[in-house]
């Protein structure tokens, strides 16, 4: 299957990242590479850009897009979490800018075999972002616990009937383990009213959230590189975050306002005694949207927040 994949808030990503022809740049995710082309049709020779995926199928078609920038494009198989590791292997202390664009591509989702989404029923249960990784959605759904369960579509899918959706599960599980994305789905079904399944979204969307979120550690990931991503960027460099949902917006969004202000001294302290230091300072106070035009055109695009900070 071909790798397809429409790249998101491209022009006003482009545009924050403020490129510097001669700079180094890394997408962490970098996808089918739409951003990244994106990127390297800016710099000139002394440039460089890095482009970081855990997904081979993204690697391979990356590479063949990105083949006409020759040596000034490395690319590299690994998570972002690793990013300030991978980078000094390669020789490169400090970047001008980072792009990440966070979520599943419209590749992982169109293709049945990778098991993302609820709408081919004979999909396995998979939802690995990295197939080099043993456990797969399969494993979840089938050993966690009850409460287990509960807790990760509560927390991952912010689903209401998350306590009902967890019960349903086990008891299904109890006669043969639950293998395709159909018996998941029916499952969740039977655990919602019917009132609420013929006016709400799919009954399923939300705890294959969860699945995929808790499976691939990515609100985890996330929260913990944050910080060491934007030590590793340069003065005046600048990291843009695409996010697709309220749960990493909000990681995005407290983690830039906290380097942008470190201080944990109380209000009422006259002087600031804890010592910190700002890194920078935050680009966008709101999150930037995309157009009604770019939503109409990819509608997956609807839920996209673009928020940017700036290294001082």
């Amino acid at each position: 299957m071909e790798f397809k994949h429409t790249s998101v808030l491209l022009e006003e990503t482009i545009t924050y990242l403020n490129i510097n022809p001669k700079g180094v740049y890394v997408d962490g995710t970098l996808g089918g590479g739409g951003h990244a082309y994106a990127v390297c049709s800016r710099l000139d020779r002394e440039g460089r850009f890095f482009g970081i995926d855990q997904d081979g199928a993204a690697i391979a078609a990356a590479g063949k897009r990105l083949e006409k920038f020759g040596a000034q494009v490395t690319i590299i198989r690994s998570n972002y979490a690793q990013m300030t590791e991978a980078l000094l292997l390669k020789g490169v202390e400090g970047v001008d800018g980072i792009v990440l664009d966070l979520g599943v591509s419209s590749y992982q989702l169109d293709d049945p075999g990778r098991g993302f989404t609820y709408r081919t029923p004979e999909a396995p249960l998979d939802m690995r972002m990295d197939k080099r990784q043993e456990k797969t959605a399969r494993d979840v759904v089938n050993s966690y616990s009850e409460a287990e369960l509960f807790a990760m579509i509560r927390d991952y899918g912010e689903d209401k009937f998350a306590k009902n959706i967890a019960k349903h599960i086990v008891k299904a599980r109890q006669n043969r383990p639950i293998e395709t994305a159909g018996e998941l789905t029916e499952v969740i079904k039977a655990a919602i009213p019917a009132k609420v399944r013929l006016k709400d979204k799919h009954p399923a969307k939300r705890t294959f959230q969860a699945i995929r979120i808790e499976l691939n550690r990515e609100l985890e990931v996330l929260k913990d590189s944050l910080d060491e991503m934007i030590t590793l960027l340069h003065p005046g460099g600048r990291i843009c975050i695409i996010t697709f949902h309220s749960l990493e917006d909000r990681i995005v969004k407290n983690s830039f306002r906290k380097n942008e202000n470190p201080c944990i001294c109380p209000p009422n302290f006259p002087v600031c005694t804890c010592n910190a230091v700002s890194k920078g300072r935050v680009i966008t106070r709101k999150p930037v949207l995309p157009s009604i035009q770019e939503i109409k055109e990819n509608p997956r695009a609807k839920s996209a927040k673009l928020r940017v900070f700036e290294r001082v």
